[in-house]
């Protein structure tokens, strides 16, 4: 299948203001089973120069440099993807000790995977609401992994927050209820209490809606070995497929964010997005 996304950010301000370097993070990445086609990036304000650029974690990021004081500021890109069919089962663990929790990473897996595994304080109260499922999926990673994420789905409201950072894991827990970020973060951060390395992924996700209205979207990844990063969507109570599109995945979800970079002036400033995926 093919993909178009058209998304538009647009930052008003009410007085001038000088723009300092941005970190743009909107180009999808290339799977097996996903290719990138076609992509391009406009912006006015125009920027004094622009390069493509891949952060610590291996993301692409588009970074541009400004000279100009401006009142506004457009960020405008087009994507085309085409997709392969896709088994999200198509993996066996080895070595076959991990198929099992709990499980140690050799010392080189903990080096590098080191970031994805640090964990945030969490309640009891959420451990005790996972245990059950440990229990009932007889310790069995995938298994644990995937019927948490189900869990996760039916248990909680996802609800649309337009921007701001996670809410804390205790916090989500509490409301029952959260943004696809919220419910990803608490997640990852559960995860992370087992052992297990979980990185927060930011991106587009399509599916069949009658009026659609389509938003950032932000899903879990952990590693295993022989599965690679697989990923896992607790506000769909799913694992990603061909048509979840990342864009940025991070230890830490401030490092995904589609737009970081401050401006130099005292403006206050409004921001519209408007984002539109069609399948072809």
């Amino acid at each position: 299948m093919n993909y178009k996304i058209i998304h538009e950010t647009t930052y008003i301000f009410d007085d001038d203001v000088f723009l300092e370097p941005h970190y743009l993070r909107f180009r999808p990445k290339q799977t097996a089973f996903i290719e990138l086609t076609s992509f391009s990036i406009n912006l006015k304000s125009e920027p004094e120069g622009h390069s493509v650029i891949e952060d610590e974690e291996h993301n692409t990021i588009d970074f541009c440099w400004f000279e100009k004081l401006t009142n506004s500021l457009t960020i405008h890109v087009q994507s085309e993807l085409q997709t392969k069919e896709h088994n999200p089962f198509n993996f066996i663990v080895h070595p076959d000790s991990f198929n099992t929790l709990p499980f140690a990473y050799s010392a080189h897996q903990y080096q590098i995977l080191f970031a994805s595994l640090q964990k945030q304080a969490i309640a009891q109260e959420l451990v005790d609401y996972a245990n059950p499922i440990l229990d009932a999926s007889y310790f069995n990673t995938i298994a644990f992994v995937t019927n948490l994420t189900s869990q996760i789905h039916q248990d909680f409201s996802v609800e649309y927050r337009e921007d701001g950072p996670p809410l804390s894991p205790n916090n989500t827990f509490s409301m029952k209820r959260g943004s696809c970020r919220d419910l990803s973060w608490m997640q990852i951060n559960l995860l992370r209490h087992y052992g297990i390395a979980a990185r927060f992924v930011s991106g587009y996700f399509y599916f069949d809606m009658e009026k659609p209205i389509y938003e950032l979207h932000a899903w879990v990844e952990i590693f295993i070995p022989g599965t690679g990063w697989l990923g896992f969507d607790p506000s769909h109570g799913i694992l990603t497929g061909n048509t979840h599109f990342a864009v940025a995945s991070s230890a830490i979800p401030e490092n995904t964010m589609p737009v970081s970079g401050g401006i130099r002036g005292s403006a206050t400033s409004k921001m519209t997005t408007n984002l539109t995926i069609i399948k072809q």
